[in-house]
């Protein structure tokens, strides 16, 4: 190929890649580009809640199935209170 033909595919790729640009930019900053945007933030907005109130729902879940293990544990064995060797209790050791 010459370099004639070489600049000339060149500058027609950068100037179609230019109004490309151009025409986006332009759609960005209308009225109908920016409702489109706001639109988006909405809808992006409305997906985070709702992402954060799952989790917070099965945090929560897993919160509870802990406590409730927990709890039947705790029932299950109760603690005696004359047992000397208990952890939470070091001065009856001495």
């Amino acid at each position: 190929m010459t370099p004639r033909v070489v600049w000339f595919v060149a500058g027609t790729a950068a100037g179609v890649y230019a109004s490309v640009k151009a025409r986006r930019a332009a759609y960005r900053v209308s009225m109908p580009g920016l409702v489109d945007q706001a639109s988006a933030l909405g809808e992006g907005w409305r997906a985070f809640a709702s992402e954060v109130r799952d989790g917070m729902a099965d945090r929560e879940r897993q919160v509870a199935r802990q406590v409730a293990e927990t709890s039947h544990l705790a029932l299950q064995a109760p603690l005696d209170a004359d047992d000397t060797d208990h952890p939470r209790n070091p001065e009856r050791d001495t």
